[in-house]
């Protein structure tokens, strides 16, 4: 179910990956994490911190992963979370499902520019994390990564 919050959050988020240095090789993302009451529990972006580091590591680096307000949080991203990773040994989605986070709602799902199917809203599923995706959203989430070779068709 998608509410007005979702698509505040998920605009917010857009905003944020406009933060990221531009990367050849790699997606402009924006990730905000709300508690269960509608307060902002931390954000980050692609590149916030090191040259590798996703988004929803950057947010949820800045949490203890024993803060129970996790398991009652929802976690905006502009893209789906990744499914495979060369730079880190753990994927966006393995960090999420450990996080204890219940809910995800992404504004894009992964094109296959860098990895020919991403499954990070299928194994987030499978695992009982409720996944919304705000398709009508996408364009605005793509326009940031218009500096990659291939999205611009």
């Amino acid at each position: 179910m998608t509410t007005t919050d979702d698509r505040r959050w998920m605009t917010a988020a857009i905003e944020l990956s406009r933060l990221c240095p531009p990367a050849e090789g790699a997606y402009s993302v924006g990730a905000i994490i709300v508690d269960e009451h509608g307060e902002e529990m931390a954000r980050g972006y692609s590149r916030e911190t090191d040259p590798h580091v996703h988004a929803e590591e950057s947010a949820l680096a800045k949490l203890s992963p024993d803060d129970l307000r996790l398991s009652e949080a929802t976690l905006y991203s502009t893209l789906e979370p990744c499914s495979q990773r060369k730079s880190r040994p753990r994927t966006c989605t393995q960090l999420v499902l450990a996080s204890g986070v219940r809910r995800v709602v992404i504004a894009w799902k992964e094109p296959s520019l860098f990895v020919d199917d991403c499954v990070g809203v299928e194994t987030l599923r499978e695992a009982g994390v409720t996944v919304v995706e705000l398709s009508d959203m996408a364009n605005q989430a793509r326009a940031v990564n218009l500096h990659l070779r291939g999205l611009d068709r």
